[in-house]
């Protein structure tokens, strides 16, 4: 860039309403003429060096078509910056269509420049490198310069329309989002609303699985022989549990398990295969309305990035298309290596659930039938506190890594920063639930000869009624917390933080001019940055993962995420609008990569429920029972439930005689075997020829529920278009209104000369 050449602008609209001022000038402005505002402090002024520095950067400003005032008070120096009308008449030029009939007729009267793409564009050149190397923010970095900010100007009708509680089930104003905070924004709540509009039968569907279990609580089979179960005993589970205990012990849970865990359940995961089909499906049509309303449909972001360069300097040079294997051999290597972390960060978990489950009980901080809850509950604690510090650890890799791969553009920059800290964030997140579903309790071995951690920790067991239990104790108390948690600490850190700034603002006198007092209370908003928008995205992708990936294990996912999200929308409405300072709008005409996110993630989910139904919930086992060993495998027996008997037939036979240290298990005197949880020979406790025929008939289930749940989606997927035929018909009308207008104009030349007359349209076979 060329800093030192002064900008050369074609001359624009005569009459330019803001006059051009220089420092002092002692002219009166409102503050609403300012596009954007830069804050020093005081004792900038009296360090020659750095106040040197500032007017370097506001001269080249200046050289760029900017104007700029400098307004004190007893603290801090406020520089209003704003933009010559010249520079937007530049930016309508480079983007208007060259052949287009709009280049031959000029408007009577200049249209006003919307405030959003008056900051956008103020903002882009002031970060963009200066005559001396420099950016905005390495000045900001160095002190010259405190903050910047773009003013919040107009926001009462938000306020008064979107930004309130009671509003919480009001329709969104999504027009005036995108006039205020500009496209990006406005689409992230499109969506968002969107998105929990489509949750509320997602979550009637899922309560109705999981109420239907409360109508099936006493009548199961399966609940009933367990709770009369008084004459079976289960081996010890652990070295947290040394004695023996009975199988109607675990009544109470076999019946809580039964709510989610029950033959709605497959129905219920491929009906959310398709509704996670469905929802994208009608979002993108949704998008496309909103876009050709918006008069964005055939808007470049390439296009529009490049204005803007040529805006910021004249003689810019376009930066091509690159791609170095080296960088992406580096970049895979690397991403690799923190998958690998975020996997053996599930590991400790393991880990610490073992010796937490030794140490609670060496503790006697629990009973012996507490324990594996307490090791669950804690275990789902520590993983959410583990969660929180790798977010920060992944942004700030996955920051490295894009700037490694220099990309091109902003908008390729933020595209790849969001695949790579979605791939981190995705194993922090999930890596521990996918144990849990898919390891946890399978590599233990049998009582006699178990699997121990470093030879002295036995490894932990499933939940006595399952593992779908410990699943589901998992996704609710992360679901829980996340959600709560998150919505409080988002809300109240932002509100806290303005409250004691505005206080420590109270300990100064007030001043009497309304400009300055209208700076100092955009100054005293929370800050914001370009994560801003980003990680109210992210938040909402790794939601929709747990709304999708594992539903089939808590059915009362969708309902969680409905309640969250109607407390979300006004959560953070109130902070865009009353907490924080004005988020710089960016044009866009889709949600981005977020897109190919959510559909990814919608593949997930169906590979991720068909194993959870195969390999940890019961069904396989019972339907498998029930066709093939049980009392109705020679035909439907009316007197008796074809069930009977399934519990018996589950728990394999271990002899105590076995056990290498049986005298110190209490009440072993008078036990000859106990049950456990699997399928083996009670010879030599191999796996038995049940647990290879359900093996096989799991894996051919998971096959044809995959395929069976992604034909669905391909199905949905073609029968829903993704741009309604509405909205191209218009496209199409818009098109073809453009080329009469350029043969009105004789723009579209034939290779005759002269006018032709206009053919009988009964004559023209192409207009029949």
């Amino acid at each position: 860039m060329q800093g030192e050449d002064s900008f050369q602008i074609p001359a624009g609209t005569e009459g330019d309403s803001f006059p051009l001022m220089e420092i002092n000038t002692g002219e009166t402005e409102a503050s609403e003429q300012w596009d954007y505002v830069l804050v020093a402090d005081h004792r900038t002024q009296r360090n020659t060096r750095q106040a040197q520095q500032q007017q370097q950067f506001l001269e080249e400003l200046k050289r760029k078509g900017f104007h700029y005032k400098m307004i004190e008070d007893h603290e801090k120096v406020f520089f209003g910056i704003r933009a010559d009308s010249r520079v937007f008449d530049l930016y309508r030029t480079l983007l208007m269509e060259p052949e287009g009939p709009a280049a031959r007729v000029q408007p009577t009267r200049p249209t006003p420049v919307p405030a959003t793409t008056r900051i956008r564009i103020v903002n882009f050149v002031l970060n963009s490198k200066t005559a001396a190397g420099d950016t905005l923010e390495d000045l900001v970095k160095r002190g010259i310069f405190e903050t910047r900010f773009a003013l919040h100007k107009g926001e009462e009708d938000l306020k008064k329309k979107w930004a309130q509680w009671r509003n919480m089930v009001h329709t969104q104003p999504i027009d005036d989002i995108r006039d205020y905070f500009g496209e990006k924004v406005a689409l992230y709540f499109a969506w968002l609303g969107w998105y929990t509009y489509m949750l509320v039968p997602a979550a009637v569907a899922g309560l109705i699985i999981f109420l239907s279990g409360f109508s099936l609580f006493n009548a199961s089979q399966i609940s009933k022989e367990i709770c009369e179960a008084h004459d079976i005993l289960l081996c010890p589970r652990g070295d947290h549990s040394r004695r023996y205990q009975q199988l109607s012990d675990t009544c109470t849970f076999a019946k809580l398990t039964h709510l989610f865990d029950n033959e709605g359940t497959v129905l219920f995961a491929i009906f959310m295969a398709l509704w996670a089909t469905v929802f994208l499906e009608i979002w993108k049509r949704q998008r496309a309305r909103v876009v050709l309303h918006w008069d964005l449909y055939g808007w470049d972001e390439d296009q529009e990035e490049m204005a803007l360069e040529l805006i910021n300097c004249p003689e810019y040079e376009l930066r091509p298309y690159q791609h170095s294997y080296l960088r992406s051999t580096v970049i895979l290597i690397l991403s690799l290596l923190m998958i690998c972390l975020m996997i053996g960060i599930a590991h400790l978990l393991v880990v610490y659930r073992v010796l937490a489950a030794a140490y609670f009980n060496s503790a006697l901080l629990f009973r012996e039938e507490q324990v594996t809850t307490a090791v669950v509950v804690t275990g789902a604690l520590v993983h959410y506190v583990a969660i929180l510090i790798m977010t920060k650890i992944n942004k700030f890799v996955a920051l490295k890594l894009c700037d490694f791969e220099k990309p091109r553009t902003f908008s390729e920059r933020e595209s790849k920063f969001t695949v790579k800290f979605f791939t981190l964030q995705f194993f922090a997140h999930f890596s521990s639930l996918v144990y849990i579903a898919f390891i946890l309790g399978r590599i233990n071995g049998h009582p006699g000869n178990s699997v121990r951690l470093a030879g002295l920790w036995k490894l932990e067991e499933c939940h006595l009624s399952g593992c779908m239990m410990d699943l589901f104790l998992q996704m609710a108390i992360i679901m829980g917390l996340k959600q709560t948690l998150s919505n409080c600490a988002e809300y109240l850190g932002p509100w806290l933080s303005h409250k004691c700034r505005l206080m420590r603002s109270k300990l100064s006198p007030a001043s009497r001019d309304p400009e300055l007092r209208d700076l100092q209370r955009n100054y005293l908003l929370n800050p914001v940055n370009t994560f801003s928008l980003f990680d109210e995205f992210m938040e909402m992708m790794i939601q929709y993962g747990f709304t999708t990936i594992f539903v089939a294990a808590f059915p009362l996912a969708p309902l969680l995420a409905l309640f969250s999200n109607l407390v979300e929308i006004r959560l953070d409405a109130i902070k865009m609008v009353r907490l924080q300072r004005r988020l710089v709008p960016r044009k866009a005409k889709d949600i981005g990569t977020w897109l190919q996110v959510l559909e990814t993630i919608g593949v997930l989910a169906v590979i991720a429920n068909g194993m959870v139904i195969a390999f940890t919930s019961e069904f396989i086992p019972r339907v498998v029972y029930k066709y093939h060993y049980g009392p109705c495998r020679q035909g439907a027996r009316p007197a008796v439930d074809c069930l009977t008997g399934y519990i018996n037939h589950s728990l394999s036979v271990f002899y105590t005689k076995d056990f290498q240290d049986s005298v110190q298990i209490e009440g072993s005197e008078n036990v000859t075997e106990c049950r456990y949880r699997d399928y083996r020979s009670a010879q030599d406790y191999s796996l038995s020829e049940q647990f290879w025929v359900l093996l096989a008939i799991r894996l051919v289930f998971l096959i044809l529920f995959e395929h069976v749940a992604l034909c669905i989606k391909l199905i949905a997927a073609w029968f829903v278009p993704d741009v309604p035929q509405s909205v191209k018909n218009k496209v199409l009308e818009e098109k073809y209104q453009a080329l009469r207008e350029k043969m009105r104009y004789g723009r579209l030349r034939p290779g005759w000369g002269g006018a032709r007359p206009r053919p009988d349209p009964q004559q023209c076979h192409s207009c029949l």
